[in-house]
């Protein structure tokens, strides 16, 4: 593990400016020159990796596969991740690259003898509030995959080449600090360069750092429901996104070095290893949902058909691809949406954690969720005629599922959300692969660790598997209860 922490801001600076960067802002300092840190550049490279998560098809693919345990795709070409092959997941590179960009920020910004140079790329204040949401943002997302991870004495570089695991519960509690604390940094000085994700807007990095918290509190719901109340509560009054314009997107571009995933796979490599699977178009054709269109292409046939999970035996073109809102490109992909806000308020609503009215928060977040996907052929009417389906309408009775299966529509492609969501509430319900490769029967609960930790961390890797429970898909992370 040596080689995940142990990073030198020069060698990240240098990443930060591969070809294909020369786009974002003007880096008029040497990056190579330790006296004249690019913050900026290391801002851009740690934030280009909130594309690599959001766009699924990653480095080996390994970021779509909880959307194929959720059943919103399906393998193609080689049928092994629907059935669960692939048990060690390598979280490495997200250590070794943006996290410890984001440290590296934080120290600059932070060092008597380095901060003067770094706010030639925005405040001090404003760079380490940032990295502060950044960072915790990269960990639930690892956390939430893995469940206990290298957390406390992670980032250290030569000071620890063995971290211990922290559990999550610690994680989730200094998580809500971090968001909350972060987003009360900000100041009014010179805005930060290097943004890609939100152009330094400061505003919307405190509407996106309070709308993290509001659903991770969510997280809690079955281990920690009053936590998860008060933090909900917190994070709603301190203000949370409002409106689409608020939405959280990361923009790949019409060149090759930062172009879109799915068009990588689709178009570059003429691949098309994965497609929308049955069980998800199937169930959007049942309620005559408006964004199938949108989310989906048709196949060679002028119709719409999903690729039978985990089952194989079919070709691309008889199948429905993912749609060309998603695979041109420079199709951008949704990192946080209102609609999301919406669900996780009417959730809340339900549960009794607001004073909210579940049923008009819910016909909302499905309203914002349309508009999100149909854009101008949105219609009132169109809204009207779903919402009146008995599978679609609210029912106080019925109120966690009908937001959970609406939640997991409208988070398609944000694979590891969609996941999580489902682990949480068991909506909508799902059916493992008939024939899996993993040695289980059901749906992955979690992700194995990487190999390296048992080869190159192995007290500490011991230490967690007595802790957190054996090493497995099946060992639930501490948020996951029945």
């Amino acid at each position: 593990m040596k080689k995940r922490w142990h990073i030198s801001a020069i060698a990240l600076a240098l990443l930060a400016f591969a070809p294909g960067c020369s786009d974002f802002g003007d880096m008029n300092l040497n990056p190579n020159n330790p006296s004249s840190p690019s913050t900026a550049g290391l801002l851009t490279g740690a934030l280009r990796n909130v594309g690599t998560i959001n766009a699924q098809v990653g480095p080996g693919g390994a970021n779509i596969v909880p959307a194929m345990y959720v059943q919103q795709f399906g393998d193609v070409i080689y049928i092994e991740d629907s059935k669960y092959k692939t048990i060690n997941f390598n979280y490495n590179g997200w250590y070794a690259g943006p996290l410890i960009n984001l440290q590296h920020v934080i120290e600059l910004n932070t060092g008597e003898n380095t901060k003067i140079a770094a706010s030639a790329f925005g405040s001090n204040a404003n760079q380490i509030a940032i990295a502060r949401i950044l960072k915790a943002y990269f960990f639930q997302w690892i956390t939430d995959r893995w469940g206990d991870i290298p957390y406390s004495e992670a980032l250290k570089a030569d000071a620890d080449f063995t971290p211990s695991f922290d559990k999550q519960e610690a994680i989730y509690t200094d998580l809500f600090k971090e968001w909350k604390e972060a987003a009360a940094q900000f100041d009014e000085g010179k805005t930060v360069q290097g943004d890609i994700l939100l152009n330094g807007n400061t505003l919307k990095w405190k509407k996106f750092a309070n709308s993290l918290r509001l659903i991770a509190a969510l997280r809690l719901s079955k281990v920690k429901p009053e936590t998860g109340k008060m933090e909900f509560q917190a994070a709603l009054q301190d203000g949370v996104m409002t409106s689409a314009d608020d939405n959280v997107q990361y923009k790949f571009l019409s060149e090759s070095n930062n172009e879109n995933p799915v068009y990588t796979n689709y178009v570059v490599s003429n691949r098309k290893d994965y497609a929308l699977s049955d069980v998800f178009v199937n169930y959007l054709k049942k309620v005559s949902d408006p964004r199938l269109p949108y989310l989906a292409a048709k196949n060679i046939s002028g119709e719409y058909t999903g690729v039978p999970y985990a089952v194989g035996g079919s070709k691309a073109q008889d199948l429905s691809l993912i749609g060309s809102i998603l695979s041109q490109q420079n199709s951008a992909v949704n990192v946080m949406t209102y609609a999301q806000v919406l669900f996780a308020q009417a959730e809340a609503a339900a549960l009794g954690w607001t004073n909210g009215d579940a049923k008009i928060l819910y016909e909302s977040a499905v309203a914002a969720s349309l508009q999100q996907w149909m854009g101008t052929n949105y219609t009132d009417a169109a809204l009207k005629a779903y919402l009146a389906q008995p599978d679609v309408a609210y029912t106080a009775n019925a109120a966690i599922e009908k937001i959970s299966v609406q939640r997991w529509i409208a988070l398609f492609f944000q694979g590891t959300e969609a996941w999580s969501e489902w682990r949480r509430t068991g909506f909508p319900v799902l059916k493992p692969a008939a024939t899996t490769l993993n040695g289980g029967s059901e749906i992955p609960r979690r992700l194995a660790y990487p190999v390296t930790e048992n080869n190159l961390n192995k007290a500490n890797y011991q230490a967690v598997l007595q802790s957190q429970g054996k090493d497995d898909h099946y060992t639930r992370v501490w948020w996951d209860k029945p």
